[in-house]
Order: structure tokens, then sequence, then C-alpha cells
């Protein structure tokens, strides 16, 4: 059965898109920590352990995090965008980008309460940010 990370990607259950390849997709963490809270995921893998991953899915994850860190960053003012892979709670590798101006900000467990005006007008910002890097 496909996990709920796979049926977002899919479309199967609304998200928060951020931003979207043919092989990786983000979207913005429903209990964010903080305000742009964004996870990133493979599309074509479930392992939920990112060093199963094969190297290609693997370094292909990562360049497209490092992407989304880029217009994370410059759509949700912050000092710098932390980075964490737990993969505890969802069978399906994920990369947490969490905006931070001070290490504080990224405390599991710990989470804010957004309207989803907000979160949309920042999954949209990220996404506008994001259809500009190259």
């Amino acid at each position: 059965m496909a996990t709920i990370f796979t049926r977002i990607a899919k479309g199967e259950i609304p998200s928060y898109k951020c931003a979207e390849s043919e092989d990786y997709y983000a979207f913005l963490d429903i209990n964010p920590m903080v305000q742009g809270h964004t996870l990133v995921i493979p599309k074509k893998v479930e392992d939920d352990y990112i060093f199963n991953l094969d190297d290609d899915t693997y370094a292909g994850l990562c360049a497209f995090a490092k992407k989304v860190a880029v217009a994370l960053k410059n759509a949700v003012p912050c000092k710098r965008v932390g980075v964490a892979v737990l993969g505890m709670e969802v069978p399906h590798t994920h990369i947490h980008l969490v905006p931070l101006q001070k290490e504080s900000d990224m405390a599991f467990g710990k989470h804010v309460s957004l309207t989803p005006e907000q979160m949309k007008q920042t999954a949209d910002a990220i996404f506008a940010e994001f259809s500009k890097i190259k």
C-alpha cells in the first residue's frame, strides 16, 4: 500500500506544494515547527531510511532539496535553513527543511499554528522562488 507521502505526491491527498520535479516533491509540513517548514521526498522510492536509497536517488534528492532550500530562504526571511532527516513518523524518506532565526527554531515536538491561508501563501511564495531557480 502506498505511503501517505506517495499519495500526497500523486495528488490523492491535498498538500501545500512548494516544488516538484519528475522524481521529487516538496510540500509544507502540516504540523510546522515554524512557518515554511517543508518536507522533501522522492516520488518513486518509498524506503523509510535515506541511506537505503540508491546513489542516484540519494544524490538527486539532496540536489532537489538544495534548490528548495534556496527558494525557501528567499520566500521566508531567515538566517539559514536547517536540515534534518529522521524518518521515524512516516515510512517514506523525507528531508525536513526549516527556516531558522535561531537553533531552537528546529525543535521537533514544537509546532506553530498557521491558517490555511498562511500555509497557501507560504507554499505559493516558495513555489514562485523555486520556479526562478535554474
